[in-house]
């Protein structure tokens, strides 16, 4: 492989539609009432997506007493905390510890899907809840990062996701090796540039034409903004969720090989 490797990344994606720009003019108002008021100020859970949106709005305000919070250090979806100079900031954030029974005869143990469609059939929003966390060690255990004003309800209200009954409580910390999570599996490839359809056909170990028409259809999205168009550059670190398929993350863009084609790295959620 060469040595010398393409390092660009993606630059700010200007908000795509009104539901994004509400989001920018809400954090602008956050930050403008807690500056006048001198008390702290806080969202929900935003994704990577929302997360730069908030930042840039945040920039724009001229707002450096902000910071972004998911409970742990390596958290997707995290809260905005905004608090101004000798304010007295509270936690946003709570674990709740969730336990399934010992299944019998071959009954499936509760997975992501059921976890989150159990919380939001509580009727609450999805900005109530940031990162669940199965625990390696046991497939019955799984960890879940919520507000801190909706873990009591959440504790009290949910008795069961899919099928399964659950056990519901508080926690003070989460175990060691529930934080480091899997380890992710990389994958390396060469394709002859960095268009989207040419990566996601190699990440996706499929034919260009076959991405192509994923894209084409309406299927896939780049950090949370919908793919346009099958010619559209890629960068390093950009995170490809295809409908129906997975999500795939580009880790590394490298040299070029003698045949001239480009090095990449990546692995699947």
């Amino acid at each position: 492989m060469a040595s010398s490797s393409d390092t660009r990344t993606r630059g700010f994606v200007p908000p795509q539609n009104e539901d994004e720009r509400f989001l920018m003019r809400r954090v602008e108002e956050l930050c403008r009432t807690a500056m006048q008021r001198g008390i702290p100020r806080a969202t929900g859970f935003l994704s990577d997506r929302e997360q730069a949106l908030a930042q840039a709005a945040l920039n724009r305000e001229g707002c450096d007493f902000a910071r972004f919070q998911g409970g742990w250090p390596d958290a997707e979806r995290k809260v905005l905390c905004i608090e101004p100079p000798d304010s007295w900031p509270e936690e946003p954030v709570a674990v709740l510890h969730f336990t399934a029974p010992q299944q019998q005869g071959g009954s499936a143990v509760p997975g992501h899907r059921d976890y989150l469609g159990a919380i939001l059939g509580l009727g609450l929003d999805r900005a109530c809840l940031g990162d669940i966390l199965p625990d390696p060690a046991d497939a019955r255990s799984v960890y879940a990062f919520v507000l801190e004003d909706k873990a009591d309800f959440i504790a009290s209200n949910l008795t069961e996701a899919g099928r399964s009954p659950v056990h519901v409580e508080r926690c003070n910390a989460v175990p060691e090796e529930v934080l480091r999570g899997p380890e992710r599996q990389t994958q390396d490839a060469t394709v002859p540039s960095l268009r989207a359809d040419t990566v996601l056909a190699a990440m996706m170990r499929t034919s260009r034409s076959i991405a192509a028409q994923a894209i084409q259809s309406g299927r896939v999205e780049v950090n949370h903004v919908p793919l346009r168009t099958a010619h559209e550059d890629v960068f390093e670190g950009d995170i490809f969720t295809v409908r129906g398929v997975g999500r795939y993350r580009l880790v590394a863009i490298g040299g070029k090989s003698r045949k001239d084609r480009i090095f990449i790295t990546f692995y699947q959620y």
